[in-house]
């Protein structure tokens, strides 16, 4: 399955402390709503239970340095709020490629079901 989401925010603002506990940030679930919105019943459930792997290209919004891991938590929590898969502990291989630049930012992302033997 072959996803087009918005570039998200980076770890650094996706949580907030309030009040001694940690949240998600305003903007964390802003992002979390607009990829719900995106996805609505698209494929809910789609990867209810299977092992997962997912391959995300990564189109930088500007010529700002960036760590690649810095974005995997808020879209990774996006698309289980969105019904991709039950939950992201599903997933066995992850990998992230930085692709051209591109004004506003994007992320394509294959998931795929991990067939064993």
């Amino acid at each position: 399955m072959m996803l087009e989401l918005p570039y998200p925010p980076s770890v650094n603002s996706y949580y907030r402390t309030f009040r001694g506990r940690m949240l998600i940030s305003a903007k964390g679930r802003a992002y979390r709503l607009e990829v719900i919105a995106l996805l609505a019943n698209k494929y809910k459930g789609f990867h209810s239970g299977e092992r997962l792997s997912v391959k995300i290209l990564l189109n930088v919004p500007d010529k700002r340095r960036r760590d690649l891991d810095n974005v995997f938590k808020c879209v990774l929590d996006s698309m289980q709020h969105a019904g991709i898969y039950a939950d992201d502990s599903q997933i066995d291989e992850l990998y992230i490629k930085r692709g051209e630049l591109i004004k506003g930012g994007k992320m394509t992302i294959d998931v795929e079901s991990i067939v064993n033997g």
